[in-house]
């Protein structure tokens, strides 16, 4: 199994942890990967696609301890996925080095609302030598406005917004807006706005996947025998990336 950027960070951010993390449903027994209950691990389904898409996952502190977190399901997808933890006065120095590498044209993802006309880019619109990096602000809704407001890192990076035109299917977490989407959900909206439609439908099915097992353990539940792994599969049976 592919051991990725969200793993790594989970490690790091656990290692220095002064206390245990407890949240709710903490004392379950989960797989470390996935982080569903062990009965319910999904790592051996993950799917193989090639995307020219790359995402920075910038989670707020604990985020990434979250087994309802969604970023992770990203970098299960898309193999150039980098994670870091937000600071506002610390970044990251490698994390500044990958938003100044010439080889990636960085999206900040976030409501156009919040942001000054001048830096909202109506589409993904990269030079030909250079691959969409697209940033991902991983946290709560006031977190994730938090993070936009005070980063100064990011302030002259383009804007790029999506408008959901369905209620977010995230279960795991109450929104306090309906259209408020999950990471994963956004993060499939931007794939599909870059143009990798079929790349797009998968993580949507892989997000399903997730969700529905994590609300079977959730609830205590059984697993539907029409459940979502099967309509991953079938899509998985064609997969080919649309561009």
């Amino acid at each position: 199994m592919r051991i990725h950027a969200v793993h790594k960070l989970y490690d790091e951010r656990l290692a220095r942890s002064t206390r245990p993390f407890l949240a709710r449903g903490g004392k379950v027994e989960r797989c470390l990967y996935c982080m569903l209950r062990t009965h319910l691990c999904i790592c051996s389904s993950k799917p193989d696609i090639d995307s020219q898409a790359a995402f920075m996952l910038l989670m707020y502190d604990d985020e990434v301890l979250k087994p309802s977190n969604t970023g992770r399901l990203v970098a299960d997808l898309f193999k150039d996925t980098f994670a870091f933890i937000w600071s506002r006065t610390e970044p990251n120095p490698d994390m500044l080095a990958l938003l100044n590498d010439p080889q990636w044209q960085p999206y900040v993802i976030f409501p156009a609302e919040y942001a000054v006309p001048e830096r909202v880019a109506a589409e993904v619109s990269a030079q030909p030598d250079k691959r969409p990096l697209f940033i991902l602000l991983d946290g709560s809704w006031a977190e994730a406005k938090k993070m936009f407001r005070k980063s100064p890192y990011l302030n002259h990076l383009p804007v790029l917004s999506i408008d959901p035109d369905k209620p977010s299917r995230y279960q795991v977490r109450e929104a306090t807006k309906a259209n408020q989407l999950g990471t994963a959900e956004v993060a499939a909206r931007i794939v599909d706005l870059y143009g990798e439609t079929k790349n797009a439908e998968v993580l949507d099915l892989w997000f399903d996947v997730f969700r529905e097992r994590y609300m079977t353990g959730k609830l205590n539940r059984t697993l539907p025998e029409a459940n979502a792994l099967k309509d991953l599969s079938e899509c998985m049976a064609g997969y080919s990336v649309i561009k």
